[in-house]
């Protein structure tokens, strides 16, 4: 049990605006699939946070599964640091 405890974590959202009403859970896993989430992440300079309370609640969805009304205000501040890291970033 202790070992599970410490195990890596990692989940994914995507949200179109155009396209969707909320955010969306795309990939999420622990251990082994939690490294190569990451590691695509780096690969495709897609922004990173760390937020385990968040990732343990977002790992409850399934993928493709829009993130409830409760998920709303936490979600948002991980958009909204993305969207100040993606602004700061020169293109």
């Amino acid at each position: 049990m202790k070992e599970e405890i410490y195990r890596k974590r990692a989940a994914a959202l995507q949200y179109d605006v155009t396209r969707e009403q909320s955010p969306k859970v795309t990939a999420a896993g622990k251990g082994y699939v939690a490294e190569e989430i990451i590691e695509r992440a780096k690969a495709n300079h897609i922004p990173i946070q760390s937020d385990p309370s968040l990732v343990a609640l977002l790992s409850e969805l399934n993928i493709n599964e829009e993130i409830p009304e409760e998920l709303y205000q936490a979600v948002a501040e991980v958009f909204a640091y993305i969207y100040q890291i993606d602004k700061n970033v020169p293109k």
